[in-house]
């Protein structure tokens, strides 16, 4: 072990833990100085900015911070300052408390002992914010705990027992891998038995079985991944701990250090400077959620009829609601996004950019659709469970959104239409008057001019009457269209209040008008024909039920 006499000028241990402590509050003070942006040379040339500056570090420990001019690098200066320093720790001759600072007007020189070391100028100081004074007086301490570390990490003992920790944590860490090697081996292996033992189980159900494979799949990855990890964190703790024992091999192990601890302390230092606007954005959700809930029970109340506004109908609540949370989403997004953490940031403010131009390209019918959905609520022009025709697909309503509008068509089929088609289609609505006033259902038919029109006109009524679901009240009528070339057009109207049973009404309809009409003899023309003829075409009474019809099992109609 090295023994080294402090000088008396120190007076003591009490005068050197006095300083020890100066030249902390000092380097915290200069740790958070502003950098200066442009300095002037002790000649009155211009040096570059702060950018221009480089740490002179000796055994992975940064001494300070110095500047450069165009002919004379930072880098270089502090290699060079960095040797000269390295030269006095080495020289067995120099105590640390031989470091000496010499005020030279514009310059401040320092040294050990007799051994020159480097120079120290404003613009050095003006990195830190403070004068140069402060700088070479704090520098000075820096200097005398450097060497002495210097000097006390390269002693023998030390490097014999930095020696020994490091042939222990070697041994440790291969024990370490050994163990995490036979533990994943033998946990896989267990894994595979049990996942195979339940997969030879369900292999007679296939859904369940490639279930059970893509689970095995995921656990074993997982456990590889864990095996991964624990392996790359135990190497990385060995070598940090190994390369960090002696001085030759500790500024890697500084930076391997660095390799991890710098993005976790950027990202703990961002979190705590966003903890603030965390809390903002925080309260600012609560409250949104509140008015939002307000907004909600409201409009629960006015669809319901708990709550009357004059001129507003009861189906435009919640299109309304939907509107406003919409108005009250954007407001609070608006109200949030400089609080958002990096929103000020170039990338945020790009990726917002690019998002907002494709969002602006490929939205456009989205956009379309939207405005049309919430015209259409306000419009009524249908609700749901009406049968309603738009364009020509006719159905029932089963579903309406916004951007679209589900139909279920007579065949029992789900027809999908956007909501800017509808606003631009002709809508036909069959249910909105027909509890109130009836759904006039009406069909036509040809028949020559040789058969009496009240005649055809009772027939008409009268099937009517037969059908089942056309109401009494309003009694059917009959129009007469047009006098064609061959045949006069009757058309048969009748009421009913139950559109959802237009197709089996028009069917029992037209059933019934061709049983009366074959019933007293009277035929209904064809579009044309060249001549009468010789008999009838109807279907006597005898023949209604040729096979394989079958009649009826009560009392035939009629």
């Amino acid at each position: 072990m090295l023994k080294f006499a402090w000088p008396s000028r120190f007076g003591g241990a009490g005068h050197w833990l006095r300083s020890l402590v100066w030249a902390t509050l000092v380097w915290g003070s200069l740790g958070t100085a502003a950098l200066a942006t442009e300095v002037s040379a002790p000649d009155g040339s211009t040096l570059p900015d702060a950018q221009d500056a480089a740490d002179v570090v000796v055994d992975g420990h940064v001494i300070l911070k110095v500047r450069g001019v165009a002919a004379f690098p930072a880098e270089k200066r502090a290699r060079e300052i960095a040797g000269r320093i390295v030269k006095a720790a080495d020289d067995e001759r120099i105590a640390p408390g031989d470091i000496k600072l010499t005020d030279k007007g514009d310059r401040t020189e320092v040294a050990a002992g007799d051994q020159y070391l480097f120079f120290l100028f404003d613009p050095d100081a003006e990195i830190e914010g403070v004068s140069r004074q402060v700088l070479a007086e704090a520098t000075q301490l820096r200097l005398q705990s450097a060497l002495t570390s210097y000097r006390y990490d390269r002693s023998p003992g030390v490097l014999t027992m930095n020696s020994l920790y490091a042939l222990g944590a070697t041994a440790l860490s291969a024990a370490l891998l050994f163990g995490l090697r036979r533990g994943y081996r033998a946990l896989d292996r267990v894994v595979v038995q049990q996942l195979r033992a339940r997969l030879n189980a369900l292999e007679a159900q296939s859904a369940r079985f490639i279930r059970a494979q893509q689970l095995a799949k995921f656990l074993r990855g997982f456990l590889k991944f864990l095996y991964a990890t624990l392996i790359a964190f135990t190497l990385y703790v060995y070598l940090n701990f190994a390369l960090g024992l002696f001085p030759w091999t500790r500024p890697f192990a500084l930076w391997l250090f660095g390799l991890i601890l710098s993005p976790l302390r950027t990202m703990g230092e961002a979190l705590l400077t966003t903890i603030p606007d965390l809390v903002f954005l925080a309260l600012l959700f609560f409250v949104a959620r509140y008015v939002l809930r307000m907004i909600h029970a409201f409009f629960e109340g006015v669809d319901s009829g708990a709550v009357k506004l004059a001129s507003f109908e009861q189906e435009w609540a919640w299109p309304t609601y939907r509107i406003l949370r919409l108005l009250v989403i954007v407001f609070a997004l608006v109200v949030a996004y400089p609080y958002i953490p990096g929103s000020q940031s170039d990338a945020f403010k790009g990726i917002s950019l690019f998002l907002g131009v494709i969002v602006s390209l490929g939205s456009s019918s989205i956009i379309a659709n939207i405005i049309a959905g919430y015209s259409l609520a306000y419009r009524r022009p249908f609700k749901i469970g009406d049968r309603v025709q738009i364009n020509n697909t006719l159905g029932d309503v089963i579903d309406m959104r916004v951007l679209v509008t589900r139909l279920r068509s007579l065949k029992n089929e789900e027809i999908v239409i956007p909501s800017s088609t509808i606003l631009s289609a002709d809508v036909i609505n069959y249910s909105t008057l027909a509890e109130q006033q009836g759904l006039i259902l009406h069909t036509t038919v040809g028949i020559g001019y040789e058969t009496p029109w009240r005649q055809v006109e009772a027939m008409l009524k009268l099937a009517a009457d037969r059908t089942p679901g056309l109401l009494k009240k309003p009694a059917p009528f009959v129009l007469h269209k047009s006098l064609g070339d061959y045949a006069v057009n009757y058309e048969i109207n009748a009421y009913c209040n139950n559109p959802n049973s237009m197709s089996q009404l028009y069917t029992a309809l037209h059933r019934n008008i061709l049983d009366l009409f074959n019933e007293y003899g009277v035929a209904i023309m064809t579009p044309a024909y060249v001549a009468d003829p010789a008999e009838p075409k109807v279907v006597s009474k005898e023949q209604w039920y040729a096979a394989p019809a079958e009649p009826p099992k009560g009392p035939a109609p009629g």
